[in-house]
């Protein structure tokens, strides 16, 4: 039997539509890299009426598919979300948290892929944003900031990613330190206060790490950060076409095992 590889994108989703056109310039790219017989199609979890994930899958089985890559294009590995998907989707035997998910109905063979954790695209995104906020990097102090889960398990999933990518950050950017904070629980003003202890003198950068704009970017983490003393900017993950390159990686390993 001959088979057909398509590859299924899947974000959150937003009410926002500048939201979901960030989501698609990045599918777009990603698709134009890949072979043109590859059908691509990018689908959210909620918000977006006729393109939540079933529908996704849907149009992809009408195309012919018969092996399918789902990509979790969130943060982390411990995003709730990214779990209960995985469940939702046949990856996992049982969702690990609470998920108000019903089964898909995928009759293509699945292979569930990675979230963004620390892969090196993403350290050098956040390079690029603190670039235009750094003066003297040897004198400055990265404050990597998540979402985050109190879940446990989850908690630990975030804490490591984000841990590997503010080494990275520091390591490849000549940093005098880096730390990392989650909005859940809220950990900002414990980790600038760690910071300060060991380099007093340092600014502290502050840097969101979130796909994209919205009310967390805009509303919490300035709440948060108030009366700390950090220089942030909320520029976020999207857009960057190292994000489409990500995407590219990842759906050609796995494209690798269906060529002769």
């Amino acid at each position: 039997m001959d088979r057909k590889p398509g590859i299924l994108v899947i974000s959150h989703g937003s009410s926002e539509n500048g939201w979901v056109a960030l989501v698609d310039e990045t599918v777009n790219a990603a698709r134009a890299a890949l072979p043109a017989d590859t059908p691509v199609e990018a689908a959210f979890l909620e918000l977006v009426g006729g393109r939540l994930i079933q529908d996704g899958i849907d149009r992809l089985e009408r195309e012919g598919v018969t092996d399918l890559l789902a990509i979790p294009m969130f943060v982390s590995s411990g995003s709730t979300h990214v779990d209960e998907i995985g469940w939702a989707l046949g990856a996992y035997p049982e969702a690990r948290t609470e998920t108000d998910l019903e089964p898909f109905r995928v009759g293509a063979a699945l292979t569930y892929g990675r979230p963004i954790d620390d892969d090196p695209e993403f350290a050098e995104i956040l390079l690029e944003r603190l670039s235009g906020m750094s003066a003297d990097p040897a004198a400055e102090c990265v404050l990597l900031v998540g979402h985050g889960s109190e879940w446990p398990g989850f908690h630990e999933a975030w804490r490591d990613g984000l841990t590997s990518l503010a080494n990275a950050v520091r390591e490849r950017g000549g940093y005098a330190a880096a730390g990392i904070a989650m909005l859940r629980p809220d950990m900002a003003a414990e980790t600038v206060r760690s910071l300060r202890e060991k380099r007093p003198d340092a600014a502290v950068l502050a840097l969101p790490v979130f796909l994209s704009e919205g009310y967390f970017t805009k509303e919490v983490i300035p709440s948060r950060l108030e009366g700390l003393g950090c220089r942030y900017e909320g520029k976020t993950l999207m857009p960057h076409p190292l994000v489409a390159q990500w995407v590219q990686r990842q759906a050609e390993a796995w494209l690798g095992r269906f060529r002769d």
